[in-house]
């Protein structure tokens, strides 16, 4: 993964922040392969297709219509193919239970949507490249909501 870019998949129903994430991406200096999607049902269609290239790391909303997060969060975590997909939730909601609920459905990181740009790139770039703490440590609820 040193020398291809980092493939990033975003699924988010909000058109300015699809822009924003892409733009912060822009501006990140590490390599950064980025795709976007607009819902759950468009993100499991191309998550299934057999000549997609599967992200390195997913951001998944988890308020969209057609498919919410949530359900695309457990789909995707009961197809064999796509289960190690690393799932970085990336919502509006910081309450208690949808943090709960996804650290129990095996997300790997809830990211509570920043509120301006330069905040957002920092978080963006903090999540790529941190060395997934978890990978190393064991997944606890202590490192699974990101604060920046």
């Amino acid at each position: 993964m040193q020398n291809e870019p980092v493939r990033v998949l975003l699924a988010d129903d909000d058109e300015d922040d699809r822009l924003f994430f892409k733009e912060a991406f822009d501006e990140i200096k590490i390599k950064t392969s980025v795709n976007l999607v607009n819902n759950g049902v468009e993100l499991m269609k191309y998550l299934t297709q057999k000549s997609t290239q599967l992200p390195h790391i997913l951001f998944l909303d988890l308020n969209m219509p057609l498919k919410s997060g949530m359900d695309c969060l457990l789909e995707i975590k009961n197809i064999e193919h796509l289960k190690n997909i690393p799932v970085a939730i990336y919502s509006t909601s910081a309450s208690e239970e949808d943090i709960e609920e996804t650290f129990v459905q095996g997300a790997n990181i809830y990211i509570k949507k920043p509120s301006d740009f330069r905040t957002l790139r920092k978080v963006l770039e903090e999540v790529i490249t941190i060395n997934w703490q978890y990978h190393t440590s064991g997944l606890i609820r202590e490192n699974f909501l990101l604060s920046i």
